[in-house]
């Protein structure tokens, strides 16, 4: 008997997988995330056509599967042999060298170079270029009296900061901003998306390494983890696209939110506290990765009584983990911290970048609610369309009308962008600094 290959289902079923790919998931992704907890801590789900998944609704089991090492890798090779070439999946879970896709000494080092570059970012340098960026964004329409806070805000913001830190020169910023929302965009070519952001990174890399500059490229560079060329484009893309859609969809989640819940009515210039609150509300509730954290059985195994085969595809819904009863996890007085909820992963491959990504958020919503203080959504909730998508949450525009400025203050002082000094990072710092 020919052995089933890692893309399909571990064993005939009478049920057909839930699909999570398309328009309904994305209008109902709760309804489904019910239904699927009635097969139990795991069940089967469709991604993408003729890709199935086994994932993860419990968040017992999830913490277990994001802490366990010895069971599963990270590792997708095995799996990725018997997807389509062409599945649009392959772009976000596909095999790369970098620490998303690998465990043990390789993983630490790659880690390693990361968490040492993402702490060189200053907080207070990168709230100022954010607080820049901000503003410069909401000039291009404060004064039409309506926008889209998705696609003229949330969508630039954190890539305009991020290529600003790698020293991505201005001219190649929007070939990234663009090539990093196609690689999540199930309407798009998501193969050349990543290849255009890859080209960009490949090109800025070859010239630090001719002319080091002062900027988080330099000291990825220069870090004794001894990166290879190929190696640091590929950590400098995956920064960047995972620090990118979910950063945007935080704060385009967070916005609506704040918009269309009756318990933050007339607090929109309520400032950092109620920005926290709806940052907070949204990383239980919708958090920006929905369904991530791609795992791979070593082996055959039983996980929480689910026979799981070696090289299969398992997901961890941060989501449905999130909210899940018993009421502990669902009552907000429980939930005043962030500590307990899953959105920035847990285990060895949890989010590197929960400051900065937390920061940014927070200052472009404190930003966009003291500029344009009497927002309202200029459509009913109900009429949202949200992204489709089987790995974020995040509406596909947030149409608002307020009354028009005729100015944003520019930022002054050490929040002005300079041209010698355009990165939020400590001045003179190094990998060991």
């Amino acid at each position: 008997m020919t052995p089933p290959v890692p893309g399909t289902p571990a064993a005939p079923s009478i049920l057909e997988p839930l699909a999570l790919y398309g328009a309904a998931f994305a209008a109902d992704p709760h309804g489904h995330y019910r239904k699927l907890r009635a097969q139990g801590p795991l069940a089967r789900v469709r991604v993408a056509p003729d890709v199935d998944a086994m994932l993860v609704t419990d968040y017992h089991a999830a913490v277990d599967l994001l802490r366990d090492t010895a069971t599963f890798t990270k590792d997708p090779r095995a799996w990725q042999a018997g997807v389509p070439a062409d599945s649009p999946v392959l772009p976000v879970l596909g095999h790369r060298p970098t620490a998303l896709f690998t465990d043990g000494a390789v993983h630490a080092r790659y880690r390693d170079a990361i968490n040492d570059t993402l702490a060189l970012i200053e907080p207070h340098l990168l709230r100022a270029e954010v607080t820049r960026v901000a503003q410069r964004l909401i000039a291009d329409f404060s004064a039409t009296g309506t926008g889209d806070l998705i696609a003229q805000y949330a969508r630039g913001l954190p890539l305009h900061v991020f290529t600003a830190s790698f020293g991505v020169a201005p001219e190649d910023t929007e070939r990234v901003v663009r090539g990093t929302a196609g690689m999540m965009d199930p309407a798009a070519d998501a193969t050349a998306a990543y290849d255009e952001v890859v080209g960009v990174v490949t090109a800025l890399v070859a010239e630090r390494r001719r002319r080091p500059g002062r900027d988080l490229t330099t000291y990825l560079l220069a870090h004794p983890a001894g990166l290879d060329d190929d190696e640091t484009v590929r950590q400098i893309t995956l920064i960047m696209s995972t620090g990118h859609d979910p950063t945007t969809n935080l704060i385009g989640n967070a916005l609506l939110r704040m918009l269309s819940d009756t318990g933050y009515g007339g607090s929109l210039h309520g400032g950092a506290m109620t920005a926290h609150e709806a940052v907070n509300d949204v990383l239980w509730r919708d958090p920006p990765l929905a369904n991530m954290g791609a795992h791979f059985p070593r082996h055959d195994t039983e996980f929480h009584g689910v026979p799981l085969r070696a090289g299969q595809l398992v997901l961890v819904s941060f989501a449905a983990a999130n909210t899940q009863s018993p009421p502990s996890f669902t009552d907000p007085a429980a939930r005043s911290g962030d500590g307990a909820h899953l959105a920035w992963s847990t285990g060895p491959h949890r989010c590197p970048a929960k400051q900065p990504a937390l920061l940014m958020a927070m200052t472009a919503i404190e930003q966009l609610t003291s500029q344009l203080c009497d927002l309202e959504l200029a459509v009913e909730p109900d009429a949202l369309v949200w992204r489709p998508g089987p790995f974020h949450r995040a509406p596909a525009h947030l149409p608002v009308r307020f009354t028009p400025l005729d100015s944003v203050p520019e930022p002054a002082g050490p929040g002005a962008r300079q041209a010698t000094d355009h990165v939020p990072t400590r001045v003179g710092g190094t990998p060991n600094g």
